[in-house]
C-alpha cells in the first residue's frame, strides 16, 4: 500500500516528538565505530517508525539506519533515518532531524525531513513540488561559484580513508564565500532546497541519509547527482551532489 505525503509527514513528526522529548536527558551512547555513535533515542524513534510502517503499510522493502535492510516488495521501498545528526544530538547541539523517503521500483516518490526543535517540516512529492511547513520551496538564484555558500560533511572513517574530503573542503573554501559543516546530511540537502545553501556535496553516505532530501532538493529546482555526475545517487558507492542549476557544473568540475 502506498502512503500519502500527509502520512509520511505524520510519521516524521511523531518520530521527531520522541527525539524532542529525550533531547535534554542523559543519553545511553553506544559506538558503531571510532566516531560513529548511536543513542537510545535513535532506537526509540526507529522502533516507532518500523512498528507504524509494518502495521499500516505491510510488506514493504525497508532500509533503516539501525535495523539495516528488511526484505520486502520493490513496489514499496522505504528509506528511514530515525535520527540524522546523532553526534549533534548526543552533544545537545540542536541540528538534527528525522528523514523518511518512499520509493516504488527505484523511483523516489515521497520525502519528509522534520527538524523537531525548529518545527520545520521539509517535504516533497514527485512532480508536485517541495514545501517547508506547507509553503513552496525554491533553490537560490546564485549564479557564480565564487558568490555561493556551500555545505559538506565528512565520513565516519575519515581517519583511515583517502576519500576523507579534506582536500575538496580546502579547495572549495578558497573558491566560494565559504563551506559549512552542520553534521546532518538530510538537513544539508533540505537547506539547498530552501535556498539557505547554494550547494551540498559529500563523498560517502548511506541511502537513508539523503533519499528524502534528494527528492526535496530536486522538486525545489536543484540538480542532484553523484559527485561524478551520475544520475543514480542511491546506488553504492554513494556520493552526493545537489546544487542550484547555475553553479552545478562549476561545482561538479571542482570536485573532479
Amino acid at each position: 500500500m502506498k502512503p500519502t505525503l500527509a502520512e509520511i509527514e505524520e510519521l516524521a513528526r511523531n518520530a521527531g516528538a520522541i527525539l524532542r522529548e529525550r533531547y535534554n536527558q542523559e543519553h545511553e551512547i553506544q559506538y558503531k565505530g571510532e566516531i560513529d555513535l548511536v543513542t537510545e533515542a535513535d532506537h526509540a524513534s526507529e522502533k516507532y517508525l518500523l512498528d507504524e510502517i509494518n502495521a499500516r503499510f505491510p510488506g514493504g522493502h525497508i532500509f533503516a539506519e539501525e535495523s539495516g535492510e528488511i526484505q520486502g516488495a520493490d513496489e514499496a521501498i522505504w528509506y528511514i533515518d530515525p535520527l540524522d545528526g546523532t553526534v549533534n544530538y548526543a552533544h545537545q547541539i540542536p541540528i538534527f532531524c528525522v528523514s523518511i523517503a518512499f520509493a516504488s521500483r527505484g523511483t523516489l516518490e515521497l520525502g519528509a525531513v522534520y527538524d523537531p526543535l525548529l518545527n520545520e517540516m521539509f517535504s516533497a512529492e514527485r512532480g508536485q513540488g517541495a514545501w517547508l511547513n506547507g509553503k513552496p520551496l525554491c533553490v537560490s538564484k546564485t549564479s557564480e561559484l565564487k558568490k555561493s555558500l556551500l555545505v559538506t560533511g565528512f565520513p565516519y572513517d575519515t581517519w583511515n580513508t583517502p576519500r576523507n574530503n579534506f582536500d575538496y573542503f580546502i579547495k572549495l573554501c578558497k573558491l566560494t564565500q565559504g563551506v559549512r559543516r552542520l553534521g546532518s546530511a538530510a538537513l544539508d540537502g533540505c537547506y539547498v532546497a530552501a535556498g539557505r545553501f547554494d550547494g551540498f556535496w559529500e563523498l560517502s553516505l548511506k541511502p537513508w541519509d539523503v533519499a528524502a532530501a534528494a527528492l526535496i532538493a530536486q522538486e525545489a529546482g536543484a540538480k542532484v547527482s553523484k559527485v561524478d555526475g551520475s544520475a543514480d545517487f542511491l546506488s553504492a558507492p554513494i556520493s552526493f551532489l545537489a546544487a542550484t542549476p547555475q553553479i552545478y557544473e562549476a561545482l561538479r568540475e571542482a570536485l573532479e
